[in-house]
C-alpha cells in the first residue's frame, strides 16, 4: 500500500492518501510567517494504524521547511508536539507556548 501526504492549498489542508484514496486530513489557516493547524481527521476505517502521526509529522516538517511558525489549535497536533518536544516545540512561538501546554 502506498501512503502519501500532500499539501492541498486550494482546500487549506494536508491530505493523507493510501493508494490514491484520501483517508484523512489536517486543516489549516495560513498567514504571513504562520500556519494555524485547526483540525485533524482520519477516516474511522483507517484509524489505529499511525496515519495521523505520519500526517502531522509531514505537515510540521513542511512548516519548518517553509520557515513558518506553528499554532497548534488542533488538540491532536498540540499533543503530538508535547510528545515530541525536542523535535517540534521550537516551531511554536515562545510567547504562545503556554496556550498549548508547551514550554517550561
Amino acid at each position: 500500500m502506498t501512503t502519501r501526504v500532500a499539501d492541498v492549498p486550494d482546500r487549506k489542508r494536508y491530505e493523507i492518501s493510501e493508494d490514491g484514496e484520501c483517508v484523512g486530513f489536517v486543516t489549516y489557516r495560513l498567514r504571513p510567517g504562520l500556519i494555524d493547524f485547526v483540525h485533524t481527521k482520519i477516516d474511522p476505517d483507517h484509524e489505529g494504524r499511525g496515519l495521523a502521526g505520519i500526517l502531522v509529522r509531514t505537515a510540521l516538517d513542511d512548516a519548518r521547511a517553509r520557515g513558518l511558525q506553528v499554532l497548534p489549535h488542533c488538540p491532536y497536533i498540540a499533543s503530538f508536539i508535547r510528545e515530541h518536544r525536542d523535535e517540534y516545540e521550537d516551531l511554536v512561538p515562545e510567547a504562545r507556548r503556554h496556550e498549548f501546554g508547551l514550554g517550561a
